[in-house]
């Protein structure tokens, strides 16, 4: 990439969004073919120039590493052949997905003979703020692209090596179907100084999206006069009614728990009515220890195993991302509702049950994103949902809710078609 950095942190972060606002004019109106052109372009050059990723990620991770991070920190940081031949396949499902722009969402003519269409546009310049994982750099790239939006990247410190090795990719690759090549852009300048400033730059960024912890959402959401979509964190509940299946219910915690225990639908809290306790508990303890789980439970679940960890009341708004498991007896559906509503974050919350009553009042009852009858928190997600790829989940309740696909990264105008008409 071409260093166009001045040395002040603000100029140089408004002009790279001046310069996404320019770019962005051209992508909007740009064809599915072009579109797509260009990310089986980026999915080749991904190939072709897989050593260069795997150089820069290697500095980045033996960085991480002598800073002490974790294992878990530096496997998520942590690129591979293998990796990067996945991200490029995914690249190339995202070409494949139908274009969202200019969609009709509805239609039709007025009675005064006026035609009326609302149609998906683009939202035109996405910043998108994000940690660790240097795959979302390349994700949010093609989602982004697809759906005619330019996109500024302000990734964590610790990925830059990777970041920039492979934005440097995506803009080449851009730039060979004739499209400009700031549609893509990394964000200038190290530390919170640059974010900030991203922040700031309404009129020149339609939306920020953040991805990563609490912290860095909470952070974004606090200090941004950009419009922000909130996305990611995950308390998300399991609740096992005292009608439920109980080898149902064991099956869907411990999916639910381990499967992927990093991600934001996994389950952190299981809640038991306490009908089915005596019954239930002792098989989902010994399954969820088996798998490797903690399991911090109330003084009715410690009591049915020494080895369960008491409880604070941090735990019940804790989202873990690893294998632990908060867990406490409800004495009813309504005592388990008032639960999630106090410490749930609208994600995804599921409820156990063969009760049709029970279902019913917890789908109406509970606030979510995602609501689950039946089945995984795991389920909660763009791709299992058929939507392909997504940018990442909201949990709030305006623009998008739920997994962002291509259609939740477009606004729609009303395209008004008349004869001379007047008022």
């Amino acid at each position: 990439m071409t260093d166009t950095s001045s040395g002040d942190v603000a100029a140089d972060v408004l002009a790279t969004a001046r310069r996404a606002r320019v770019a962005s004019t051209f992508l909007a109106t740009a064809s599915r073919a072009t579109k797509d052109a260009a990310l089986q372009a980026i999915a080749a050059a991904l190939a072709d120039r897989c050593d260069d990723v795997l150089i820069a990620n290697k500095l980045d991770v033996d960085a991480a590493a002598t800073s002490g991070a974790t294992e878990s920190y530096l496997d998520r940081l942590r690129l591979t052949a293998a990796r990067v031949e996945a991200i490029a396949a995914d690249v190339v499902k995202t070409a494949g997905l139908a274009d969202p722009v200019g969609e009709i969402v509805r239609g039709g003519v007025l009675a005064n003979g006026l035609e009326l269409r609302q149609v998906r546009v683009p939202l035109g310049v996405v910043g998108i703020i994000y940690e660790g994982r240097p795959n979302v750099t390349v994700d949010a790239a093609a989602l982004c692209l697809k759906s005619g939006n330019a996109v500024l990247l302000r990734g964590s410190s610790s990925a830059l090596s990777s970041n920039e090795a492979l934005v440097a990719i995506v803009r080449d690759a851009v730039a060979s179907v004739g499209l400009p090549a700031d549609v893509v852009q990394l964000v200038p300048g190290a530390g919170h100084e640059a974010a900030k400033h991203l922040m700031r730059a309404r009129g020149l960024v339609d939306v920020l999206i953040p991805r990563g912890g609490a912290n860095l959402i909470r952070s974004v959401v606090e200090e941004s006069t950009v419009p922000v979509i909130e996305t990611g964190v995950g308390n998300c509940h399991i609740y096992v009614d005292a009608d439920a299946d109980l080898a149902m219910a064991l099956a869907i915690v411990v999916n639910a728990k381990t499967s992927r225990p990093s991600t934001c639908n996994t389950a952190e809290t299981m809640l038991v009515h306490a009908d089915i306790a005596d019954a239930f508990l002792p098989l989902a303890i010994s399954a969820l220890q088996q798998a490797g789980v903690t399991i911090h439970g109330d003084a009715r679940v410690a009591a049915v195993d020494p080895s369960v960890v008491a409880a604070t009341d941090a735990d019940w708004d804790t989202e873990y991302l690893s294998l632990d498991i908060a867990a406490a007896v409800v004495p009813s559906l309504d005592a388990a509702i008032a639960h999630i509503r106090a410490h749930g974050t609208a994600h995804s919350e599921a409820i156990v049950t063969r009760s049709h009553d029970s279902a019913r009042t917890f789908i109406a009852q509970i606030d979510a994103a995602a609501v689950l009858v039946n089945a995984s928190t795991r389920f909660v997600d763009g791709g299992e949902f058929g939507f392909g790829a997504e940018i990442g989940i909201s949990t709030q309740k305006l623009h998008a809710r739920g997994p962002m696909g291509l259609a939740e990264l477009t606004s729609t105008k009303y395209v008004v078609v008349g004869d001379g008409h007047v008022r």
